[in-house]
Parts: structure tokens; C-alpha cells; sequence
């Protein structure tokens, strides 16, 4: 709860700040790199930092958070804050670097605002970030706790046990434990980080779900190459694991995290995914077929034709495992044998004629764009927010947009 002093100060000043958010996350991150490059080595993704969406959602993270304090003080965004807890523990991000953090955003304020920023101004803003970043410490503790692990201790060695080339863009890793010590089993729809090391010697941590449910020695997880175009570098580690890891070699993975998780229930579930975003929804109907469910199961997905449609053997045969299973595919350029095949259909995912179970549960994943016109699809057919679940790749831009 904000204090009785801060709360007229914040109310005064948000609109400024929330009008130069964006200049003070760009100034943010340029002087915390500045003074502690090291930084970049194993915690923060330089790709998201070289396009923007981090400074984008730290921007709109804070910016979210403020607002609510101020409107809606006791509701505030959990799901918001759970979602960045999952991705910090991940990272293995310790308490002590929110003061780091700290010291350069309230500069980087400052440093926007200037005259503006008067001592009961810095200290209400003070409180606002304490306020927030107490609440992050605390459920990471718990994350940390949950799977008896301190910050430093997510990370382990595997071995590449398996190369799958599912598409020409993507390729699935199964990898092996190198070591005796206990595996935390994975909930269905996480992902784990990994942490590779570049040529340049840095190591930069990217996310992957798994893709499959553990077996106690294995994960698996797929990659899809990132193709920037615009004269920009394609992605480093999507890269660097396409081209450079093979069988037998090591790689170093986090303990699986996210809270995008299929919840326990008999309700119908309903996967609607897009591209790549087919993932997380392989790893859930895995360990549907593990746990010998009896749901009833729809996957709803789209891609541009079958050759892009990565893990669709895998989903297929996992999908004839269960009793109450369908699958439905939008094309946008079907070859001639999928234009005869019932379930397929041709261009975008268009829900007006889909029929959806009752009472069901729902899972999004795909491009922004995808899951904005699928939600407001579900929304305008009277199925409620709460029952609708999404996973954003990279920072979440729309979470701290539409909460």
C-alpha cells in the first residue's frame, strides 16, 4: 500500500513520468550497462536490449504497477508480477541486484525529468519501486524455496543426447543428465533458460519451452532460428544452437520455471497456437499422455503450410493417445494433399464457425498479433478472461499493455 504522503505525489507526477517512460528505461539500461557491463554476461538477453522490447516492458511494467497503485491499490497485478518473478528465478537473479537496479532507474528519472525530481517527488517514486520490487524478492524466495534451490544452484550441465530437424527453422534438442544429482520435474508448460556461451565470450540466457514431459533423465526443447531481416542480425543463440550444437555436446540449462501452467482439472481444454507457439502446447498434451488424462482436448493451431508446422508428428501421435482428442490447422499455403484432409482449412485462424466446448479451459501462443485476435475472438463469444491463458516469448509487452 502506498503511503498517505506518496499517494498525492505519485497522482501528480505519473502522467510526466508515464509520458517519458520509455527515454527513462533507454537511459536506465545505458547507464547500468555502462557502469556494470558485466551485467550482459548470463543475465540480460542483448538482443531484447538491442531491439527495445526490454526497455518497452520495463516501461509498462512500472508504468502498470504505479497506475494501479494509485486506482486500484487493492488489486494489484499478480499475475503481472508472477509472470516476471518466474522469468527473474530463471535467471537465477539474486535479491541484492534490485538495489543495482534501483540506483540507476531513480538516476535515469533524474536524469529525464531534472528540475521536476524534487526530493519528495524522488523519495514518493522511491516507494513505488520498493514497493514493487519487495513484492518481486518475496516471490522469488518462494520460487526459490518451492524447488530447494538458491539463485546460483538453477543451473546444471546436460549432454545433446538427440538432434531432430523438424522443420528447416527448427530443431529439437533432447538432452541427457550428466550428473546423479535430483531433477525437479518440470510442470506441463514451462521452460527452461539456457545459458550459452558466445564467441565473444559472454553467455546470454534465451528461454525455450519444453516440449515434452520429463522421463527423470531427459528434457527436450525446440528452437526456431530467429531470421531478424531489415539488415538486422539474426538471433545469436537461436543461431549458435542451429548451427554449432551437436550430439554429445554440453549445454547448461536452468531449472524449469513458468507460470503458464495447465491447471489440474477435468475441464475440456482448448490450445489455440501459431508457428512456433505450437511448444508449450506440445509439453502440456505430453504430459496429458503421460498422465493417462481423459480430458476432452482440442488443439487449435495455424502455420504457414504442414513443412512449417514443427513438432506436428509428435502432437499428432500424442493427440491419438488420448481418448477425447481433435485438431483443427489453418494453412496459408496448403499443399495439395492437406487441402483434402478434414480439420484443415486455408489463411488465418478464423474461430466464427469453430465449434468450442463448453466450460473449457484456454491456452494461447503465437505471435502478439495472433493471440490479441484469438482472445478478443474468445471474449466477444462469452468466455471468461480468467479462463484464458497466454505465453509471450521474450518480454511481455502485452501483459503491462492491456492489465
Amino acid at each position: 500500500m502506498l503511503s498517505d504522503t506518496s499517494t498525492p505525489i505519485i497522482k501528480a507526477t505519473l502522467p510526466v513520468v508515464g509520458d517519458n517512460i520509455q527515454e527513462i528505461a533507454q537511459r536506465f539500461y545505458r547507464h547500468m550497462f555502462d557502469e556494470r557491463p558485466d551485467l550482459l554476461d548470463g543475465l540480460f538477453n542483448r538482443g531484447n536490449q538491442a531491439d527495445g522490447k526490454q526497455q518497452q516492458a520495463l516501461a509498462g511494467s512500472i508504468a502498470a504497477f504505479a497506475t494501479t497503485l494509485i486506482e486500484k491499490p487493492d488489486d494489484l497485478p499478480d499475475h503481472l508480477l508472477s509472470r516476471i518473478a518466474h522469468k527473474h528465478v530463471s535467471l537465477g537473479l539474486e535479491a541484492g541486484q534490485y538495489q543495482i537496479v534501483h540506483d540507476h532507474l531513480m538516476w535515469a528519472i533524474g536524469d529525464v525529468l531534472g528540475d521536476a525530481v524534487t526530493p519528495p517527488v524522488a523519495a514518493a517514486w522511491d516507494e513505488v519501486y520498493w514497493l514493487m520490487a519487495n513484492m518481486l524478492i518475496n516471490k522469488e524466495r518462494g520460487l526459490y524455496d518451492a524447488v530447494h534451490l538458491k539463485p546460483d544452484e538453477v543451473w546444471r550441465t546436460w549432454r545433446v543426447a538427440e538432434r531432430i530437424q523438424e522443420t528447416p527453422d527448427v530443431v529439437t534438442l533432447v538432452v541427457e543428465r550428466t550428473d546423479e544429482r535430483e531433477v525437479k520435474p518440470s510442470l506441463p508448460g514451462q521452460y527452461v533458460t539456457v545459458k550459452a556461451l558466445m564467441p565473444d565470450g559472454v553467455h546470454q540466457p534465451r528461454q525455450y519451452s519444453l516440449t515434452r514431459a520429463d522421463d527423470g533423465q531427459h528434457r527436450q526443447f525446440s528452437v526456431k532460428r530467429v531470421h531478424e531481416g531489415g539488415g538486422k542480425p539474426d538471433g545469436e543463440v537461436s543461431t549458435l544452437l542451429h548451427n554449432e550444437v551437436q550430439v554429445g555436446d554440453e549445454v547448461v540449462l536452468s531449472a524449469p520455471f513458468g507460470d503458464v501452467v495447465l491447471e489440474y482439472s477435468d475441464r475440456p481444454i482448448v490450445f489455440a497456437s501459431a508457428g512456433i507457439g505450437i511448444t508449450p502446447m506440445a509439453g502440456m498434451l505430453s504430459h496429458l499422455v503421460q498422465s493417462g488424462s481423459q480430458r476432452t482436448v482440442e488443439l487449435l493451431h495455424a502455420d504457414h503450410s504442414e513443412e512449417t508446422f514443427a513438432l506436428h508428428g509428435q502432437v499428432a501421435a500424442d493427440l491419438a493417445k488420448l481418448p477425447f482428442a481433435s485438431m483443427a490447422t489453418w494453412y496459408e499455403k496448403p499443399n495439395e494433399r492437406t487441402q483434402s484432409v478434414e480439420g484443415v482449412k486455408v489463411g488465418y485462424m478464423d474461430l466464427t464457425d469453430t465449434e468450442l466446448p463448453a466450460d473449457a479451459e484456454y491456452y494461447l501462443c503465437g505471435p502478439l498479433v495472433f493471440m490479441k485476435v484469438v482472445r478478443s475472438a474468445l471474449i466477444a463469444r462469452g468466455v471468461p478472461a480468467r479462463d484464458i491463458q497466454y505465453e509471450v516469448f521474450g518480454p511481455d509487452l502485452w501483459l503491462a499493455d492491456f492489465e
